[in-house]
């Protein structure tokens, strides 16, 4: 089976059957199951009696068309009975993911007067009097607002907001699980720039934060650039700036393991969307002074008439197709599409070479073709080392963010984010294999979170 055709838990499936209870049976169906290509997960014993078994058996899929296939083997199977299949990752998301629920029960006559009428009144009074008392005596004070318009979906393209919906639940379940905060899932029905400014801009009084998600590129530099002018609350857009902590993150602790210097190799990227020009502009914060940006076009160079404002930031000289400019490069980044990098790319490097490969759900290159070739790998898939995943960044940054009450996240402050990701795999840890924390490390968060908030106090920007 290709290796971008691997099992995995987004398809699996739980069939439930009824076998005859005499030995054999199930292995027969587990046998027919690992010879269509599953792969087995849990079995559970749901009903025995002297003549039948009734058993769950779970199994990972590579695709939906491969999950069609294994029903139509277990149908096959003579003497076992399928009696339901359920799809566990539509199983999970069925009423939606997340919930409201009051932080104190009302109980009574008493809880009713404080909660509500009358005495809320006195609490508004003391807001209306100094508006910053909001973040005492609401939920402003931990809450973040999950705003797209559903035109850039994961790798999806334009779904629409309520498509886009699933998406942004699962955000707002990242937020409270790795840092405590609650986050609501805004999905708006307009793809207006005004819009969806103006949108935003009327309901940040509840919110502690804004975080902008899975809005197309050049409309999402617009929307940030004009919301963080307008409001007085951090304004995040995790495609372009969580991607950027976490790569850069990851690529000082690479850069460490091939004993190379930031400042003198060579980085091309491919890929100039929103989230290429942001790791490249947190890159050079970091002080990279060499990086040659790719998109479709091959090469940008000052003298392409079709440049946005971003792309010119890191237009030079060079010209040529990706191939042409990898040759000799310490680094590749990949942020474009499947398949963009070949061996013979890779090959053509320098020695000690580093590839980020971070297209999803197919990388620019598989690992597997470059293994000998690579001296640090990384991609944005959880089943090979090193996944260059977003969740280590923004709980944590927005935790520090509302919590030091700035009005902006700066590029110093995703700069201080990546250096205490980096900080976490210790030097006794770091190896090709291993340059980046777990997801489920829960030192992470605290980390960034506390990195940010002393950064902010520093340069005088944190109001609590």
């Amino acid at each position: 089976m290709p290796p971008s055709l691997t099992p995995n838990p987004s398809y699996s499936l739980t069939f439930r059957v009824q076998l005859p209870n005499r030995p054999g049976m199930l292995s027969m169906v587990i046998k027919a199951l690992a010879e269509g290509g599953g792969m087995l997960g849990q079995i559970d014993l749901i009903q025995q009696t002297r003549k039948i078994s009734v058993r769950d058996i779970t199994v990972y899929a590579s695709s939906s068309e491969h999950e069609d296939e294994l029903i139509s083997i277990v149908k096959l199977l003579e003497e076992i009975r399928l009696l339901n299949v359920s799809d566990r990752t539509f199983d999970l998301h069925k009423g939606g993911k997340i919930s409201v629920q009051s932080k104190t029960a009302i109980r009574g006559q008493d809880d009713l007067a404080m909660a509500y009428t009358p005495g809320v009144g006195r609490v508004c009074l003391a807001i209306a009097t100094d508006r910053s008392r909001v973040y005492d005596y609401t939920i402003k004070s931990n809450t973040v607002a999950v705003v797209t318009d559903g035109s850039a979906v994961l790798g999806l393209g334009n779904i629409g907001a309520e498509a886009a919906l699933p998406v942004m639940e699962g955000k707002a379940m990242l937020f409270k699980q790795f840092a405590g905060l609650d986050a609501f899932p805004i999905c708006l029905a307009t793809q207006d720039v005004d819009e969806i400014v103006n949108t935003i801009k009327h309901i940040a009084p509840v919110f502690g934060g804004i975080n902008i998600e899975d809005i197309s590129a050049p409309r999402c530099f617009q929307i940030e650039q004009r919301l963080r002018a307008e409001l007085d609350i951090p304004v995040f857009h995790d495609d372009q700036h969580g991607t950027a902590i976490v790569a850069t993150a990851a690529m000082l602790n690479a850069l460490k393991v091939v004993q190379k210097d930031i400042a003198q190799v060579t980085i091309v990227m491919n890929g100039a969307g929103a989230s290429g020009i942001a790791v490249a502009r947190l890159l050079r914060q970091a002080g990279a002074k060499h990086i040659l940006m790719c998109d479709s076009k091959g090469c940008i160079h000052r003298n392409r008439p079709d440049l946005t404002p971003e792309k010119l930031e890191f237009a030079g000289d060079q010209r040529g197709d990706l191939a042409t400019v990898i040759k000799g490069a310490d680094v590749f980044i990949g942020l474009s599409v499947g398949g963009a990098l070949t061996p013979d790319m890779v090959r053509s490097m320098a020695e000690r070479r580093i590839v980020f490969a971070m297209a999803n759900p197919i990388p620019e290159i598989q690992p597997e073709l470059v293994e000998n070739d690579v001296a640090v790998m990384a991609t944005g898939r959880s089943d090979y080392p090193n996944q260059i995943n977003n969740v280590l960044a923004f709980p944590g940054i927005f935790r520090g963010a509302i919590d030091a009450r700035v009005r902006q996240i700066t590029d110093e402050m995703c700069l201080v984010a990546a250096q205490a990701i980096a900080s976490l795999v210790s030097q006794e840890e770091l190896a090709p294999d291993m340059i980046i924390p777990s997801v489920f490390d829960n030192r992470v968060a605290p980390a960034v979170s506390s990195a940010v908030r002393q950064i902010a106090r520093e340069r005088g920007l944190a109001k609590a």
